[in-house]
């Protein structure tokens, strides 16, 4: 039975691993090798009714992050109690549904809470509630909001939001705990959106206040959009806080204070971790330009603006990947062009150009010093030596991938790496 039972959910894990190839089998003496850090394969071996079993998962080219392991790690810990609780004869078809819809919630709540036993039932609850409201309309609007939990003393965290732009409201006599009706008056999320204002509460999931400004920032600002002010409000909030939005593309992202990023898009739940691409433009892009263009690439995908990113790779013949650009001859696209070529990824970011180039059609290459050398150009697919199943982009991204590392973000969300052909890795 547990290896029918892992079938139900071999899908979900391949996604959270990017596309990573996982196999879960009976444990054998020999078996579990030890792995050297930078390999792209881990082991996890667990007992179920006293017999071993070993799960194995393997990925080319990236290796696996700590946050990956680490959260696989509750995942099968999970995977174990459930397993226990339906082992009665009968009972699969209950346990298959079980885990395709609880599973990963679970371990999402387990991992966001600390918890190894029964205490991430506060964290679940406020995910459920989250989830729920991600189908909310507020006439023609998606319902949005926030929470911050904070795991330090609140006189602490207090402190900490003098060097904000964030003021604090004490909701006093009218604190209380989050629950199914949380949200029954439809003030409460268009109050407190997750832009203007965010609910403050504890672990145990008792409001105490909110947090609000009456600047919000551009809504396009990419360092919005990618939560980078959450994570100095977090680093202000003790070890292992997080912050919990639901988006205006009606996600629920849950924003940790290390950087990372859970999200639930679609159905399901996969894992944002920029060390992965981190490791994929190591050596590639110079490091100043690397972490701008990584949270560029996340903002895209959030607000649903598709692009195709190439890295050249030195000494690249790229004269013979294009076949023209989206502005043919035109001399006012090609002055547009010409004034912002050679200028390195931060100074286009720092400016707002990054996400405007980035989302208008065609290619954009840089070099590995983070410059711009193009943007708009239209490839030539013939590059692409196999058969490609997909789109316009994924055709563009694996021909261009022939010519260094591309980077791709799809207009309905998910983030891809490609390398010489391949899709490598996927997001979203």
């Amino acid at each position: 039975m547990p290896k029918s039972a892992f079938n139900a959910i071999e899908n979900n894990i391949r996604n959270f691993l990017g596309g990573a190839k996982v196999v879960l089998s009976e444990y054998e003496k020999g078996d579990l090798q030890p792995e050297p850090e930078s390999s792209g394969e881990f082991v996890i071996q667990f007992e179920i009714d006293r017999v071993a079993y070993m799960f194995r998962a393997t990925r080319k080219k990236l290796a696996f992050t700590a946050m990956e392991k680490n959260f696989i790690s509750e995942l099968l810990t999970a995977f174990v109690g459930l397993l226990s609780g339906f082992s009665a004869e009968g009972y699969v078809a209950h346990f298959r549904t079980a885990l395709l819809t609880s599973l990963t919630d679970i371990a999402v709540a387990r991992y966001i809470s600390g918890a190894r036993k029964g205490s991430f039932w506060p964290a679940q609850s406020l995910i459920q509630l989250l989830k729920n409201l991600s189908y909310q309309r507020y006439e023609g609007s998606p319902a949005t909001t926030a929470f911050l939990v904070y795991r330090t003393q609140l006189d602490d965290f207090l402190k900490s939001l003098k060097k904000t732009r964030y003021n604090w409201l004490d909701l006093g006599d009218n604190r209380r705990r989050i629950s199914d009706d949380f949200f029954l008056n439809p003030l409460s999320y268009r109050f407190v959106d997750g832009y203007r204002a965010i609910f403050i509460s504890d672990i145990r999931m008792h409001v105490k206040g909110t947090i609000r400004t009456s600047a919000p920032g551009p809504s396009d600002n990419i360092d919005q959009l990618a939560n980078r002010e959450t994570v100095s409000l977090l680093s202000g909030a003790g070890d292992g806080a997080f912050a919990v939005y639901v988006n205006k593309s009606s996600e629920v992202e849950i924003v940790l204070d290390n950087g990372k990023i859970l999200l639930w898009r679609r159905g399901y739940w996969g894992i944002f971790d920029p060390d992965i691409i981190r490791e994929f433009l190591m050596t590639e892009l110079e490091d100043g330009s690397i972490d701008d263009l990584i949270w560029t690439i996340y903002a895209l995908s959030k607000a649903r603006h598709g692009t195709v990113v190439l890295i050249a790779d030195e000494g690249a013949e790229l004269e013979s990947l294009s076949i023209g650009s989206v502005g043919h001859r035109d001399p006012l696209s090609r002055a547009l062009i010409k004034h912002v070529c050679g200028t390195k990824i931060r100074v286009l970011k720092r400016s707002g150009e990054l996400s405007r180039i980035l989302s208008s059609d065609g290619l954009t290459v840089f070099n590995r010093q983070g410059e711009l050398l193009d943007t708009g150009v239209i490839i030539d697919t013939s590059k692409a030596h196999d058969l490609v199943v997909g789109g316009g982009r994924t055709t563009a991204a694996t021909a261009a991938s022939h010519f260094g590392h591309v980077i791709k973000v799809s207009e309905d969300g998910p983030v891809e790496l490609y390398f010489k052909g391949k899709n490598i890795y996927r997001f979203g």
